[in-house]
């Protein structure tokens, strides 16, 4: 039997952080006395936070160069690249719950101190290179939609980003409460696209399941899709976020909480999901006859305004806004988890976003090419993403650390399996990035 934690510990935490007004709900909840979605509300916010890094602005370049010269063909990828995020969150979350520690934390304590710090420097840079493209995104959809230069768009971003950061003081409730309108409104925005841009329902369907790689040029854009799948800071961060709730007081109450948090990771991702396809139709709709090497998020824009219209344009750029200043958030409360778990150790919130977006302000001053840049930071991911996902699958098999909970044999084929595909296509994004 593991013990049970006293309170919730190693989350995304700052002064003043309070649960006191979700602990009546949470408590009912966990004890059987409220049953169905009113059962499941309390300990929502996890998963619709870690979703936010499936639809950052990274994933916009990605989806959009896949239906722009693929049409659907690449539809299925989408989908398993989904499911694996689904399987990988769920495993996050629920080392949280059993463990009551962070996976930063769980590493610091089980592995050497070489391998501990080496992947604290690596998780700091992919933290920056993150907030690169995040940041980045946010900007140029600032600019475009409030015909600003791209410097004055990310000085637009960065203040939206500390007013959203602003209310944590307020308690994470309120936090959480922007973030989840903040994908309410992604999705919002693609479900408009896909009524607007025409569809070939039943080819999209059939492309859903039938995996199909027509050439080489669309397996290197498959493997951007599944090699860019999973965040090294989502995996950090939902370990976190799942103890910022009532603590489970028995073994009964444990497996009641995690079978909550499977369910917030099926919706939440789903709908990340959902807005991935979205992406591929919508950009296979207007780019796939008129702009097939369509690559850059500037240049989409511009084409889809003739192609599909006004309304189409703006809805993709308030999505793209969205996303840059959401995920851009949600790295900062990333950055903290993995400092606090790793060296025990915490900055300002505010020193800890100057020092993230410094990297992106460079890149404009220096008069970098913004698409370039954005490609770059997902090398630097490919990089880092083995790290985590290998300690992840490790821990949560190992007994000592999830006792009872540990992962049987078939979901530790599955998920090492999902490993090392991932990091075989990461390996293969980085060879091909330089070659």
């Amino acid at each position: 039997m593991l013990p049970v934690p006293s309170k919730p510990a190693g989350g995304f935490a700052l002064p003043g952080r309070s649960t006191e007004h979700i602990d009546g709900a949470a408590r009912a909840a966990l004890e059987g006395r409220r049953t169905g979605v009113a059962a499941l509300l309390p300990f929502v916010g996890p998963a619709v936070i870690a979703s936010i890094g499936y639809m950052d602005p990274g994933n916009f370049a990605t989806n959009i160069q896949a239906g722009a010269a693929y049409g659907y063909r690449l539809l299925w990828v989408v989908l398993a690249a989904n499911a694996i995020a689904m399987l990988f969150q769920a495993m996050s979350a629920k080392l949280g719950i059993v463990t009551g520690r962070n996976l930063a934390e769980l590493c610091r304590d089980r592995f050497p101190a070489p391998v501990v710090w080496a992947m604290w420097i690596a998780s700091e840079i992919a933290a920056m290179a993150t907030d690169l493209a995040e940041f980045l995104g946010g900007a140029l959809a600032f600019g475009l939609l409030c015909h600003l230069s791209l410097f004055a768009g990310m000085v637009a971003t960065a203040f939206a980003t500390c007013a959203i950061l602003a209310l944590e003081k307020r308690g994470f409730r309120p936090l959480e409460a922007a973030i989840a309108a903040l994908v309410g409104v992604i999705g919002a925005c693609y479900l408009g696209e896909l009524l607007i841009a025409p569809q070939d329902w039943r080819a999209a369907a059939f492309h859903l399941v039938v995996p199909q790689i027509p050439d080489h040029a669309a397996l290197t854009i498959a493997v951007g899709i599944i090699g860019a799948t999973i965040m090294p800071h989502t995996l950090y961060l939902h370990s976190g976020l799942t103890q910022d709730r009532t603590a489970p007081r028995d073994d009964a109450q444990r497996r009641r909480l995690v079978r909550f948090s499977n369910r917030e990771v099926a919706i939440a991702l789903g709908l990340a999901g959902f807005v991935n396809l979205a992406m591929v139709m919508m950009a296979s709709s207007a780019f796939h006859v008129a702009a097939p090497g369509m690559t850059d998020i500037g240049d989409a824009y511009h084409t889809l305004v003739p192609v599909l219209g006004p309304a189409a344009g703006a809805l993709f750029l308030v999505a793209l806004l969205t996303s840059g200043v959401s995920s851009s958030v949600v790295g900062t409360m990333a950055g903290q988890v993995v400092m606090q778990g790793f060296i025990h150790r915490r900055l300002s919130i505010w020193v800890r976003r100057a020092v993230t977006i410094a990297p992106a302000f460079a890149v404009v001053a220096l008069g970098c090419d913004v698409t370039r840049a954005m490609v770059a930071s997902q090398v630097v991911l490919s990089f880092v993403l083995p790290m985590p996902m290998i300690a992840l699958v490790v821990l949560s098999a190992r007994k000592d650390v999830m006792g009872a909970y540990a992962m049987r044999m078939p979901l530790r084929i599955v998920a090492g399996a999902a490993t090392v595909v991932i990091v075989a296509l990461n390996a293969y994004l980085v060879w091909a990035a330089f070659g």
